[in-house]
């Protein structure tokens, strides 16, 4: 254990915004989410006022991936409320949930996105304009000077509510991102942040500190060899934010913390990390002390926790396979051959490019995973690819990956494309499965309807 002294350089340099606590390069430019808490509490009542204006709308959804969708439906399960969707998938059949299920025009679209140019979420984005063509039925959640804000503004959206720059998508739950989507389900924002500001003064602190702790143990835990962190589950699947927190963070360099939410079971290569939320208004809180965690264990495998430099080749791979002649996926390798060749300190990661709707059919392969001994971790793309993913490709190459697929139904094409979202999720898939291949990474891919 460090010394109280060492201990308390570590805050001290972290609120300092010491970027040689981790690697030396750009880390001070973004820290901006350790003071965001106060910032947001000058912003409530304007949220708050922008959500008691959309009281006609009877049902709110979230358009945005990774970052931008992750704490949206964290806190939408937390507070249980059923008038916000989260739209995170290109699924054919998902979308056309929303766009021939629900009543459009009593329907508020939220497009979130810290870029501006998030492919899945601007291809939504014009499927629903092109549907509604009201600027009233739209907001938009995007940093200063997007292209995101310049479509918005150009179309009338009832409010486009900027971000904070110096924050990156993952640390970003409570800004904005997190607390528009919050004041739409009536999370009362003055309660919420005052439990946060709590958190963040703890923080401050050289002894007591719970992020300094939590980060510590993590950190301490991979260097021992356990780099499997078991999030225990929670009504609110905190875990789904949690893991892109500590997988995108952490998985470069060939190291970092493999996020295995909902696993139970001890393993030399296993360590616990508590989620504390007896109270729904706790729930920012939590937020608060896994971001300061995350930068504290990324000081200690010495790596940069807030850049993600593999993720944009998936999004390169995506669009090579968009440009070029038609794609039809087909099945590859042995399922019982990976996993007859995966065994502790290795993980089983499921990545499914299906229906959300139809999760529950991995079930049985996550049963067959388990068998290994290893830790199965399991995403949806191409959501994973905003979460997980730097970790796949970034991170140590213990994993062995099955990619899954299923017949997406018919074309829906997207405005202003030249393919749909059928050809979108298959390229996603594609692109992945290349990234991994080229590293020699273990993976095998087979159709949902042939397990």
């Amino acid at each position: 254990m460090a010394s109280r002294l060492e201990r308390g350089c570590v805050v001290e340099r972290i609120w300092a915004r010491d970027a040689t606590l981790w690697t030396g390069r750009d880390e001070s430019r973004w820290l901006g989410w350790l003071d965001e808490p106060l910032r947001m509490r000058e912003r409530a009542l304007e949220l708050e006022e922008l959500a008691a204006g959309t009281a006609d709308f009877t049902d709110v959804v979230l358009l945005g991936m990774g970052g931008s969708s992750l704490a949206p439906e964290v806190l939408r399960r937390t507070f249980g409320n059923e008038r916000l969707h989260v739209l995170d998938t290109t699924h054919p059949a998902a979308v056309r949930r929303i766009a021939d299920g629900f009543d459009l025009e009593r329907t508020l679209f939220v497009a979130a996105s810290k870029s501006g140019t998030t492919l899945e979420t601007r291809s939504h984005l014009e499927l629903f304009w092109e549907r509604i063509g009201r600027g009233e039925a739209f907001v938009a959640i995007t940093d200063p000077g997007s292209e995101l804000e310049t479509v918005a503004r150009e179309r009338n959206f009832r409010a486009v509510v900027q971000g904070e720059p110096t924050i990156g998508g993952r640390y970003s739950a409570l800004s904005a991102f997190g607390l528009v989507p919050a004041a739409l389900m009536d999370v009362d924002l003055s309660r919420f942040l005052l439990r946060v500001e709590e958190m963040v003064e703890a923080c401050r602190l050289a002894e007591g500190n719970p992020g300094l702790e939590l980060g510590e143990a993590l950190g301490r835990g991979w260097e021992d060899g356990r780099d499997k962190i078991l999030i225990n589950p929670n009504p609110g699947g905190f875990g789904l934010w949690a893991e892109q927190l500590l997988a995108e963070s952490t998985g470069k360099q060939g190291k970092g913390l493999v996020p295995v939410p909902g696993e139970a079971r001890e393993g030399d290569d296993r360590q616990k990390a508590e989620v504390r939320i007896s109270d729904p208004y706790e729930l920012g809180q939590e937020f608060y002390r896994w971001e300061y965690a995350t930068a504290v264990a990324g000081s200690i495998l010495g790596i940069n926790p807030f850049d993600q430099p593999n993720v944009q080749e998936a999004k390169d791979r995506t669009n090579d396979v968009l440009a070029g002649a038609e794609l039809s996926l087909t099945a590859e390798g042995s399922v019982d051959e990976l996993l007859a060749g995966a065994e502790p300190p290795a993980y089983v990661c499921i990545q499914a490019f299906i229906d959300p709707a139809r999760e529950g059919e991995l079930e049985p392969l996550i049963g067959r995973a388990r068998e290994t001994g290893c830790v199965v971790t399991h995403g949806l793309g191409p959501r994973y690819l905003h979460s997980t993913g730097q970790l796949h490709k970034g991170g140590p190459p213990s994993g062995h990956f099955i990619q899954i697929f299923d017949d997406p139904g018919p074309e829906l094409p997207i405005p202003g494309r030249d393919f749909g979202f059928a050809r979108l999720i298959h390229a996603q898939a594609a692109g992945d499965f290349a990234a991994l291949q080229e590293r020699g990474r273990p993976i095998v891919r087979v159709k949902l309807e042939d397990l």
